[in-house]
């Protein structure tokens, strides 16, 4: 439990956080205790990053599991160490605010409130991204489109804004825009693996909607992302199954596609020629049989393989199954 106090609950799976959630009661327990007084309390002072970071967890996991009474006392901790004037604690306000709103009406109040502290200060960039959020949960992915490219027009390198801007264009079949901002992604964090698996699966979609060359062009490129991500991170199951998808159809293109469609390149923009057959087949043989090993031994719960979900495991699985071809172990 120690290790995971300091995991944020948006990278756990809802049964951590639910354990952290239930660990709240067991933590505040500890972080009571008598106190000396001033100025002989300074003695014992117990401040630390860890300590902080773990009420901000437990704060985050309490909302998700709908402990609000709990979030309640991280937040009045956190408020009274950092200050109600602290940008990170009024976006940590507005959250608490927004999920323990009962009606439109009270996330309505939640908005102006939003508004108004924005007009006082437009750099309140956290401030900016919790109204993105709420636009988008209330249905206005439009206005919240609009909010978060005002963001990064002032803040060209917040990656998280651009990343979320990329979901809300995808959301609404904006490809091609999606693209450009997670680009801006991993000009941002250009080691985060995940990020190029991410613009790997958009461009993949975005090439569902194009043909021939242009198709061939975009699937190329997909591959050549997931090919990072795995290099980035070896163990990577989310870039290994996008590799085998994009590997497994551009084979089709290739085998199937004419001369002048499988030589599509533009060397003055940057364009790289298509990958050779041999070379995609070598990819996707490459792919199942990490696929395989990574199922095999994370279903086992091997020591060093016990990282993945069983969803993840599944949906790995899944894709194996589609595929005829004999894995050799």
């Amino acid at each position: 439990m120690a290790t995971s106090l300091l995991v944020p609950p948006t990278n756990t799976t809802p049964e951590q956080s639910l354990a952290l959630s239930n660990f709240s009661t067991t933590f505040f327990a500890s972080q009571k205790g008598w106190r000396l007084p001033y100025p002989l309390s300074l003695f014992l002072n117990t401040e630390s990053q860890e300590k902080w970071t773990t009420y901000e967890n437990i704060f985050l996991a309490t909302l998700r599991t709908g402990d609000h009474a709990a979030a309640y006392l991280c937040l009045e901790e956190l408020t009274d160490r950092f200050g109600k004037g602290n940008e990170h604690i009024i976006a940590l306000q507005g959250m608490y605010q927004e999920a323990t709103a009962k009606d439109t009406a009270e996330l309505e109040e939640v908005m102006r409130r939003y508004d108004e502290l924005l007009r006082e200060d437009p750099a309140l960039f956290s401030v900016r991204k919790r109204r993105a959020a709420l636009l988008k949960s209330v249905g206005r992915p439009v206005d919240a489109i609009g909010d978060l490219v005002s963001l990064v027009d002032a803040s060209p390198t917040d990656a998280e804004a651009w990343a979320e801007l990329a979901d809300l264009y995808a959301e609404q079949g904006s490809f091609e825009q999606a693209v450009f901002c997670l680009e801006e992604v991993v000009l941002v964090t250009p080691n985060a693996w995940n990020m190029h698996a991410r613009l790997a699966e958009l461009i993949y979609m975005g090439a569902q909607k194009l043909e021939g060359g242009e198709q061939l062009k975009a699937l190329s490129e997909s591959m050549r992302r997931f090919c990072r991500s795995i290099e980035l991170c070896d163990g990577y199951l989310r870039g290994y199954v996008g590799l085998k998808v994009t590997t497994g159809q551009l084979l089709q293109t290739l085998e199937g596609g004419k001369k002048s469609q499988l030589t599509v390149s533009d060397p003055t923009t940057g364009d790289l020629a298509p990958p050779s057959l041999a070379s995609v087949k070598k990819l996707n043989a490459l792919a199942t049989a990490k696929l395989g090993e990574i199922v095999r031994r994370g279903s086992a719960g091997e020591k060093g393989w016990d990282g993945y979900s069983p969803v993840e495991l599944q949906a790995a699985r899944q894709v194996l199954d589609r595929d005829t071809q004999k894995i050799e172990r």
